[in-house]
């Protein structure tokens, strides 16, 4: 069933992309949608404040594991996002995933079998996939 959420999804960004259809302005709309992304949850901060970015060195006792340590760490951010940044959030990382799904069909790249890749590779190496 995912599989077809994507892959439907994937054909419907195909159909409907007619006026950013060259690979060039795909790349742009692309950083443009991550950069929106930002500035969506830098405004949740700055404007809204319905969060708090507390960001510091996060310490790692020297006797932690890997299997523990996601014990020591943090996402650093403090409270919730409102229904509005959440709502603006939500928007600009769909705008994101549309213009990400229109780089894999210009690329001729599925988008679900680049997720099952990535998948299994985290399945496979766990917490020394991203090190």
């Amino acid at each position: 069933m995912k599989d077809i959420i994507v892959d439907e999804f994937q054909t419907s960004v195909q159909d409907s992309l007619i006026r950013h259809r060259s690979i060039l302005d795909i790349m742009t709309k692309l950083a443009e949608s991550n950069a929106r992304i930002n500035r969506a949850l830098a405004k949740a901060v700055t404007y809204h404040g319905c969060i708090k970015i507390n960001a510091q060195k996060q310490h790692i006792p020297e006797d932690a594991s890997l299997d523990n340590i996601t014990e020591f760490l943090s996402y650093q951010i403090e409270g919730k996002l409102c229904d509005n940044c959440r709502e603006v959030l939500e928007e600009e990382i769909g705008n994101n995933l549309f213009y990400l799904a229109a780089l894999c069909n210009a690329l001729d790249l599925n988008l679900f079998d680049i997720i099952l890749k990535q998948n299994a590779k985290l399945e496979t190496l766990g917490k020394f996939s991203m090190l």
